[in-house]
């Protein structure tokens, strides 16, 4: 019961993520700048550094105290492994087919959290995530391609980012500000070097844009850990495929992309199987507790 109590605060602080992380999208496509890819997590992390900084001296204590040091460096690890594979795929592959890989990711993370974090995930939350699923197959529509290394980092930005993500929820008795900051001085650390030795020189025009994506990257990190902070990464995990409605959206109104029919039909195979998960979902915790 408590659980179902948390998920409506755990998915409004999901939906803010998802609205920012396409907000920064849009700003990346509008910018069109050409850096390499490490080079532009560096300095988005670098940006947020600088941001966190107050709240890291205001929580200083919390930092100190932490004794989870081993599974902060494991997350921020993954998260930069996620980043970086991320941007690897995107430059060699069709970013739909990127998208369509990308959505594997909360079947992954519904099998790690059931493995690793012994969470209860009922048939109904796998039925429904799959359903999501073939809903974004209909929507992308992607083409059987060879291996290579870009599908190879694809399929390493879903394993990396899922462990990342079960292992926020892993963490979630910890303060909000300790994560954050672990998270961003890590990033940084964990990029500097190969992005000083990639380095090329930024145009002025460049750092607006990039100084937002920066803050915006900031958080929306925030607003996603408050979200596996408190709910079940098994509960949230469906509600992923709801970014690919607010990627339309924002494709329609920032550039005037007119959705397919196909888009369309999968829009509405997610919203019905995001409805039936919690419908079932809530059908079986009232039997739970009924007397």
């Amino acid at each position: 019961m408590a659980q179902a109590r948390a998920l409506p605060l755990g998915l409004a602080w999901l939906l803010s993520d998802m609205v920012l992380v396409t907000v920064m999208t849009v700003l990346v496509k509008m910018s069109g700048a050409s850096y390499p890819s490490v080079q532009i997590v560096f300095i988005r992390s670098l940006i947020g550094l600088v941001s966190v900084l107050p709240l890291a001296w205001k929580h200083r204590t919390a930092l100190k105290s932490t004794k989870r040091l081993g599974q902060h460096s494991f997350r921020v690890l993954c998260n930069t492994l996620a980043l970086n594979c991320n941007f690897a795929a995107l430059t060699a592959l069709p970013l739909a087919l990127v998208n369509a890989i990308g959505f594997t990711r909360p079947l992954v993370t519904l099998a790690l959290a059931s493995w690793l974090l012994q969470e209860r995930s009922g048939p109904w939350r796998w039925i429904g995530t799959g359903i999501g699923f073939f809903g974004v197959l209909i929507m992308i529509g992607p083409n059987q391609v060879e291996w290579n290394l870009g599908l190879l980092a694809a399929l390493g930005t879903v394993v990396f980012g899922s462990l990342s993500t079960v292992q926020t929820r892993a963490l979630a008795g910890e303060n909000t500000t300790t994560l954050m900051v672990f998270y961003t001085v890590g990033l940084t650390v964990f990029t500097s070097a190969p992005a000083i030795i990639m380095w090329e020189p930024v145009r002025l025009g460049d750092w607006p844009v990039l100084i937002a994506i920066g803050v915006l990257a900031q958080v929306g990190q925030y607003c996603f850990l408050r979200a596996y902070q408190s709910s079940p990464a098994n509960q949230l995990a469906p509600f992923h495929y709801l970014s690919i409605i607010a990627a339309t959206a924002a494709g329609f109104l920032a550039f005037g992309e007119i959705p397919s029919a196909s888009t369309a039909i999968g829009i509405a195979i997610i919203l019905s199987a995001l409805y039936i998960t919690n419908h079932l979902d809530k059908r079986q915790s009232a039997h739970r507790t009924a007397p």
